[in-house]
C-alpha cells in the first residue's frame, strides 16, 4: 500500500460553461461558447451549455455529492460573463452565486479552489477584438481585481487560467473551440495576452494587494515520444512538445520563449511588436504553485504537409472513449522533467480523468470499472512521485459531474458522477465511491 500524506489535497473540479446553465439569468450575457455552439458544425447536435447540469440552481445538491466524497478541495471557475455582462459593469448579483457555494463549500469543511478563466470569454470582449487585443490584458484585470476584492478572504488557492494551449492554439489556430478561428498569427498574439494577463494578475494579488492566498497558473501538459527514432519522428515530437508544452513552460519559468519556436513560427508572424519590453519579466512573475493537468501522452510521427511538421501517430495503447492513450507512466517522465529542467514550485494536479461509454445498469448502478482503475494507476503513480521527493501536493480529479464536454456536446463523460440530462438526477459512479475509499484511507494498492 502507498499512503498520502494528511497534508496531501483530493479534490474533484468542474467549469463554469460545462455544469452552470442559467446563460440568461440574473444578468449574465453571453459568452463565445454561447455563440460558437449556436454555430452549425461546430458542436455536436448544435448542444449547448444553456442548462448544462443545471448547477446554478443545484449546487447545494452537488455540495452534498462533494461531501459524501469527503473532498478536501472543489476546484471551480467563474463565469467571466456573471460577473462583468458589459465592459466596465460590475454584476454583484452574478458575484452572490459564487458567495453563496464558497460558503456552503467553507460550511462543509471544503476548500475553493477558484480558476478565474475557463474559456467563457464575454461576448462584448469577443467583439473588441478578443484574445488578440491586447486590452484584454486590462479587461481581464478588472475583472480578477473585482473576484480578489470579493472573494480572497474565503478562497484556498486562486488559478488564473486554465489551459492557454486550448484557449489560445484550439481557439484561434485549429478553430475547434471557440471562437473558432483559423490563423497562426491570432493564436499566437492571444496566447501571449492570455499569459500576460496571468502574470499581471500574480502581481496585482501578491504585490499589489499584498494577498497571502496561494496562486498560480494550470497548464495542460503532455510529454511528447516520437513514432521512431528516424530523425525526420526525432523532428516531429520536437515541434509537437514546442507546440504543446515549451511554448508555455519556458516563458513562466525561464522569462523567454523557445527559440526554435519562434524561428517555427516567424513564417506566420508579421506583427513583432507582439511581445514589449517587461512582457517576459512580467509573464515570469513567480507563483506559488504550478497547476497541471494530464490526461494521455502524445505519440506523433512526421509529415511534410502540415504546418508544424507533426501529426498523431498510431499507439496500441488501451485507450480511452477520446482516444487518449492511457499512459501513467509517461506521466511519470512528464513530472521528472518538470523538476529536472522548469521548477520546484509545488505543484497541483489540477485535472486529471478519463471518459468511457458509461451505462446505467438495470440496478441503478454504473459499473464504470475502466475509469475506477484509471484514477487509481494516476494516483499510484503520484504516490510513486512522492516517494521519489517530486512534491505533488494534491490532486483534482476530472470531474465531479457528467457535463458539456466542448465541441464533444454531451456524448463524453467524464463524471464520477452520473447525470441524466433529461431528469438532473445525479448518481454516484462506482469509480466515485472507489474515490471516496481512498480518500478516506488515504492509501492506494500498490
Amino acid at each position: 500500500m502507498s499512503r498520502f500524506s494528511n497534508e496531501f489535497i483530493f479534490g474533484t473540479a468542474t467549469s463554469s460553461y460545462q455544469i452552470e446553465g442559467a446563460y440568461q439569468e440574473d444578468g449574465r450575457t453571453p459568452s463565445i461558447w454561447d455563440h460558437f455552439s449556436r454555430i452549425p458544425g461546430k458542436v455536436r447536435n448544435m448542444e449547448n451549455g444553456d442548462v448544462a447540469c443545471n448547477h446554478y440552481h443545484r449546487y447545494e445538491e452537488d455540495v452534498e455529492i462533494l461531501k459524501r466524497l469527503g473532498v478536501d478541495s472543489y476546484r471551480f471557475s467563474i463565469a467571466w460573463p456573471r460577473i462583468f455582462p458589459e465592459p466596465g459593469k460590475y454584476n454583484p448579483t452574478g458575484m452572490d452565486f459564487y458567495k453563496r457555494l464558497i460558503t456552503s463549500l467553507r460550511e462543509n469543511n471544503i476548500k475553493p479552489a477558484v480558476t478565474l478563466y475557463h474559456w467563457d470569454l464575454p461576448m462584448w470582449a469577443y467583439k473588441r477584438g478578443g484574445w488578440i487585443n491586447r486590452d484584454s490584458v486590462h479587461w481581464f484585470l478588472e475583472y480578477a481585481e473585482k473576484c480578489f476584492s470579493e472573494l480572497d478572504d474565503m478562497v484556498y488557492l486562486w488559478i488564473t487560467h486554465n489551459e492557454p494551449w486550448c484557449a489560445g492554439f484550439l481557439g484561434y489556430h485549429q478553430g475547434i473551440h471557440a471562437p473558432g478561428h483559423t490563423d497562426m498569427e491570432e493564436a499566437l498574439k492571444a496566447v501571449h495576452h492570455i499569459l500576460l494577463s496571468h502574470g499581471a494578475t500574480v502581481d496585482l494579488l501578491k504585490n499589489k494587494l499584498q494577498s497571502k492566498t496561494p496562486i498560480g497558473i494550470t497548464l495542460n501538459l503532455s510529454p511528447v515520444y516520437p513514432a521512431s527514432s528516424s530523425m525526420n519522428d526525432l523532428l516531429a515530437a520536437n515541434n509537437a512538445d514546442g507546440y504543446s508544452n515549451r511554448w508555455f513552460l519556458d516563458p513562466i519559468f525561464k522569462g523567454k520563449y523557445p527559440v526554435d519556436m519562434m524561428n517555427l513560427f516567424s513564417k506566420y508572424v508579421h506583427d513583432f511588436n507582439l511581445v514589449q519590453e517587461g512582457d517576459l519579466e512580467q509573464i515570469s512573475i513567480e507563483c506559488d504553485f504550478l497547476g497541471i493537468n494530464y490526461y494521455s501522452r502524445n505519440l506523433v510521427q512526421f509529415v511534410g504537409a502540415s504546418d508544424l511538421l507533426f501529426k498523431p501517430a498510431f499507439s496500441e495503447y488501451e485507450k480511452t472513449s477520446m482516444g487518449w492513450d492511457i499512459a501513467p507512466n509517461e506521466f511519470k517522465d512528464l513530472i521528472r522533467r518538470l523538476r529536472k529542467e522548469y521548477t520546484k514550485l509545488p505543484i497541483y494536479i489540477t485535472e486529471n480523468g478519463a471518459a468511457f461509454d458509461d451505462y446505467l445498469s438495470e440496478d441503478g448502478k454504473i459499473y464504470d470499472h475502466d475509469r475506477q482503475r484509471y484514477i487509481e494507476l494516476h494516483l499510484k503513480a503520484i504516490a510513486d512521485l512522492n516517494e521519489e521527493g517530486m512534491n505533488i501536493v494534491g490532486y483534482y480529479l476530472w470531474s465531479l459531474l457528467d457535463n458539456f464536454e466542448w465541441a464533444y456536446g454531451y456524448s463524453k463523460r467524464f463524471g464520477i458522477t452520473y447525470v441524466d440530462f433529461e431528469t438532473q438526477q445525479r448518481i454516484l459512479k462506482e469509480s466515485g465511491i472507489r474515490y471516496a475509499e481512498i480518500i478516506r484511507s488515504r492509501t492506494i494498492n500498490s
